[in-house]
C-alpha cells in the first residue's frame, strides 16, 4: 500500500512538471498561491502539485518552524504574500488566530466535510488530519486490562512507571487544556500532580524517546502521539523494529469522553492576496483523494469521516475520540502552562 502512495506521489509530481514544461506557463499577472507550512512531508508537496494541475494555479511553498512562520507573518503584515498558513496542533492555530494572522472563511464544502469539533467555530481554521494521543506500554510488564484512562496514570500503582515528554511541548499543553475543558482546573491539577509523582524519570526527549524508554524498561507506560509508534513499526532499521515489537498501543478513556485527539490544520491568512484560491486550496486538501494521501504520508487519521485510515493504522482498530472542540486547547493553554508549573511538570 505504501508503494502505491509513493507511485501516486511520483505520478502527481511528474504530471505537474510536464504541465510546467509545456507552452502554457503562467504569466506574471496570474495568481500564485503562497503557502506557509510548518509540515514537512513529501506527500504534502504532491498534493500541492495536484492542486496546480487541477486549477492551473501555481503554489509557492514556504516551509519553516511554526514560530518562525508566525514571526514572518507578523513582520510582513499587510504586505505578506502568504495566502494559507498550515501547522500542527490546534493550540498553535489558536495562537496564530489570536495574533490576528487568520481570517474567517465561510465554505459549505469545508463545513460539510470537517466535523464541527475539528474546525474553528467561526471558520478561522480547519483540521486536515487527526492525531491521537495514546498510551504505549511494555507488553512484558503491563497487561492491557490494567490500563483504562489518562486519569488512572495518577494512581499509586503507577509509581515510578510513567514516561512523558516535557510540559513545554504543545502536545502536552493541549492534552492538559482538553482536560481543563472537560474536567475543570481543580480536577486536572490533582491529576497532573499525581502523574508527576509517578514519573519514572524527569521528562526528556520527544515522543519517540518515550517509546524507546518503554521498550527498554526505563518505564512501563508512556503518553505519545500514535504515529510515532507507526513510524517505528515501519522503520527500515532492525533495532527500531525490535523496539517497536516490545510495545503495544492503548486508546484511553474509551468508556467515557474518548481518547484525546489533535489536528494539523490550515487557515486563510488575514491579508491573503488570493483569498478565493486559498479557500479552494483548503477544500482541495479535504477531498477524499487528498485525505487518503495526507493520512498515508504521515500515518495520520483523516478528518473526513468516510475516508478510511491507511492499513498501518487500521490494524489498531477503531476507537472513540474526544468530541470537545479542539479550539479549547489553545483557549486553555495559558492556564495549562501555569498548572504544569505548579505541579512541577518540567
Amino acid at each position: 500500500m505504501r508503494r502505491f502512495y509513493q507511485q501516486l506521489f511520483l505520478a502527481i509530481a511528474g504530471s505537474a512538471l510536464l504541465a510546467g514544461c509545456g507552452g502554457g506557463s503562467n504569466s506574471s499577472t496570474e495568481p500564485v498561491l503562497y503557502v506557509y507550512s510548518a509540515r514537512h512531508y513529501d506527500t504534502d508537496t504532491a498534493l500541492y502539485d495536484s492542486f496546480t494541475e487541477k486549477t492551473g494555479i501555481p503554489v509557492q511553498l514556504v516551509e519553516g518552524k511554526d514560530d518562525e512562520l508566525v514571526a514572518r507573518l507578523k513582520a510582513e503584515g499587510v504586505n505578506s504574500p502568504a495566502d494559507v498558513f498550515i501547522t500542527v496542533d490546534a493550540g498553535r492555530l489558536w495562537r496564530a488566530d489570536q495574533d490576528g494572522l487568520l481570517q474567517p472563511v465561510q465554505s459549505e464544502v469545508l463545513t460539510e466535510r470537517i466535523p464541527e469539533n475539528l474546525r474553528h467555530p467561526d471558520g478561522d481554521w480547519f483540521g486536515l488530519t487527526k492525531r491521537a494521543r495514546i498510551l504505549v506500554y511494555n507488553k512484558d510488564k503491563v497487561k492491557p486490562e490494567e490500563l483504562s484512562t489518562y486519569e488512572d496514570l495518577a494512581q499509586p500503582k503507577w509509581k515510578g512507571r510513567v514516561c512523558v515528554r516535557s510540559s513545554s511541548n504543545v502536545y502536552n499543553q493541549s492534552l492538559i487544556g482538553s482536560m481543563i475543558e472537560s474536567r475543570g482546573i481543580e480536577a486536572t491539577e490533582t491529576w497532573a500532580k499525581g502523574l508527576v509523582a509517578n514519573f519514572a524519570r524527569p521528562p526528556q526527549g520527544g515522543d519517540t524517546d518515550q517509546i524507546k524508554a518503554v521498550a527498554v524498561g526505563v518505564c512501563d507506560v508512556a503518553i505519545v502521539n500514535h504515529y510515532y509508534v507507526a513510524r517505528m513499526q515501519q522503520s527500515d532499521e532492525p533495532d527500531t523494529q525490535e523496539m517497536a515489537s516490545k510495545v503495544a498501543i492503548f486508546f484511553p478513556n474509551q468508556q467515557d469522553r474518548g481518547t484525546h485527539v489533535n489536528i494539523s490544520g490550515a487557515g486563510v491568512t488575514a491579508n491573503a492576496p488570493n483569498r478565493e484560491a486559498a479557500v479552494q486550496f483548503i477544500e482541495h486538501l479535504t477531498s477524499p483523494e487528498s485525505q487518503a494521501v495526507f493520512a498515508q504520508g504521515n500515518d495520520e487519521y483523516p478528518v473526513v469521516a468516510d475516508v478510511a485510515p491507511p492499513p498501518e493504522l487500521a490494524q489498531y482498530g477503531e476507537f472513540k475520540a474526544d468530541s470537545i472542540n479542539v479550539n479549547s486547547y489553545g483557549k486553555n493553554s495559558p492556564e495549562a502552562v501555569k498548572l504544569a508549573d505548579r505541579v512541577g511538570w518540567k
